[in-house]
């Protein structure tokens, strides 16, 4: 059923791919200025968009782009935070019974289908992050906390040290399907779904080992320096 859904969702993204978000009447100043941005993203790398342009595009004062954004980086935030809440705002209650791996496979081929008009933008992202390492760890924390409200969607755990690494796991992952997505010009987006299905194959593997390493108790991890000291005295005996 999962894969089912996922593929007609995967016809649907590959119609609206070449689509680009438009800033229609009774968009407020904030989407104005996203749509702005993405649309500039799509054209040029990041490093490139200036606060100037995007306000012309947007049509508001450098005055209202700065009450609105800090920076760029700001803007791209609150795009993926939109994304994020279209995608709980999009949950599929026949997904409930299946398993976690299937939950997980259903949400985020839904967030590639919302992300599909940005494709170009996602694109250019990701080249400049991959030939600007600071960008690159500026744009972690950002895929991180997405990641983790995809993990809830999918009614997995995200919360505390475990979810945290789960989440940078999964956002590791999808950062490696987008790759894939991003040149994927097959109409039912077989190469996107068979990296993803990849992809959470290898994520299925970690999760097991990070919960074996978590269910370890705390006293385990001192044995070894007990060991190693106990170890020490004996040869401090020897020597005497």
């Amino acid at each position: 059923m999962a894969r089912k859904s996922a593929r007609k969702s995967a016809r649907k993204s590959a119609r609206k791919s070449a689509a680009r978000p438009a800033s229609r009447p009774g968009k407020s100043e904030r989407e104005r200025i996203i749509d702005a941005f993405m649309t500039l993203l799509a054209e040029k790398s990041i490093e490139r968009i200036g606060f100037a342009e995007i306000a012309k595009r947007a049509g508001v004062s450098l005055a209202d782009l700065r009450g609105s954004f800090a920076s760029t980086l700001a803007i791209l935030a609150a795009h993926m935070k939109a994304i994020d809440r279209a995608v709980l705002a999009g949950g599929d209650t026949d997904m409930d019974e299946e398993p976690p791996r299937e939950r997980l496979f259903d949400v985020l081929m839904r967030r590639l289908e919302l992300l599909a008009p940005y494709k170009d933008a996602v694109r250019s992202l990701i080249r400049s992050a991959a030939r600007n390492p600071g960008l690159a760890l500026a744009l972690n924390p950002l895929a991180v906390r997405s990641q983790q409200w995809m993990l809830t969607a999918a009614d997995i755990g995200a919360s505390g040290p475990r979810g945290l690494l789960r989440a940078q796991g999964l956002a590791l992952l999808f950062a490696s399907v987008l790759r894939t997505w991003i040149n994927d010009e097959d109409e039912g987006l077989a190469p996107t779904m068979a990296a993803l299905d990849r992809a959470l194959a290898r994520g299925q593997r970690w999760s097991g080992f990070l919960d074996d390493l978590f269910r370890i108790p705390a006293s385990a991890w001192r044995l070894r320096p007990r060991r190693r000291r106990r170890r020490d005295e004996d040869e401090d005996t020897v020597a005497a």
